[in-house]
């Protein structure tokens, strides 16, 4: 069975060091670069499943990695986890507004990272689910030819933006979206949308979801996700 790749782009040697032993203990193929410049070339000469992608690396930063990385077709699908140092939430919101996947703080455990690593890759793993017409998870349905949501069986009424927002965040479980990305994939042209008005929207939502409604999750000065299934 083939292993699956992970590049992992990080300048700190003692922190590569870590993460190359966890990720090869766990029986991933593991490749890696101390800088950006080398990580790019690698990832794409190696178009691995994962890159693990440091921000603050000399010459080229992670941001651009990431920024270079989506706009190439032959790499734009590639999942990226961006590790970051604290204090740097204006990154975090613009790599995951590039299409990041997930982020990890420093100093984290090797347990945390491992868990992110599993979680992206089994997201990758469904992206072709995730454009189905039909999403159902913990009682809840939601059907896109029909335009319904139903919860345990019951209908609940949504407007519009309510369930675009609904079916976006579950069409991709786990993945955290920063408001202007939600902006940006649910707004129409008939519709005027200022970024705070994402936060009623999600209240609403969370309402209309009662007991379900930790199904959204909000991530303190980020944005929202749609909770990942746990194992």
């Amino acid at each position: 069975m083939k292993k699956t790749k992970i590049v992992v782009i990080e300048d700190e040697a003692d922190i590569l060091e870590i993460i190359d032993y966890n990720l090869s203990k766990e029986g991933y193929e593991v490749c890696s670069a101390l800088d950006g410049e080398e990580g790019l070339q690698l990832v794409k000469k190696e178009v691995p499943d994962l890159v693990l992608l440091d921000l603050m690396l000399p010459g080229l930063d992670g941001i651009e990695v990431c920024r270079k990385l989506k706009a190439g077709a032959a790499t734009q699908s590639i999942s990226i986890i961006m590790v970051t140092a604290k204090g740097e939430e204006s990154d975090i919101v613009l790599g995951l507004g590039m299409g990041a996947d997930d982020y990890v703080t420093k100093p984290f455990s090797p347990r945390e990272l491992m868990a992110r690593v599993k979680s992206v890759l089994r997201r990758g793993s469904l992206k072709e689910d995730n454009a189905q017409n039909q999403i159902s998870r913990d009682g809840l349905l939601i059907d896109v030819n029909r335009h319904e949501v139903c919860l345990e069986g019951n209908k609940i009424a949504m407007t519009a933006m309510e369930f675009r927002i609904l079916h976006y965040l579950a069409s991709h479980p786990g993945r955290v979206f920063t408001r202007e990305d939600l902006l940006s994939h649910v707004s129409s042209d008939d519709a005027f949308v200022i970024d705070r008005n994402i936060d009623v929207h999600i209240r609403a939502i969370r309402k209309k979801l009662g007991r379900h409604r930790d199904l959204i999750e909000t991530i303190h000065r980020v944005g929202y996700r749609f909770r990942d299934k746990k194992g």
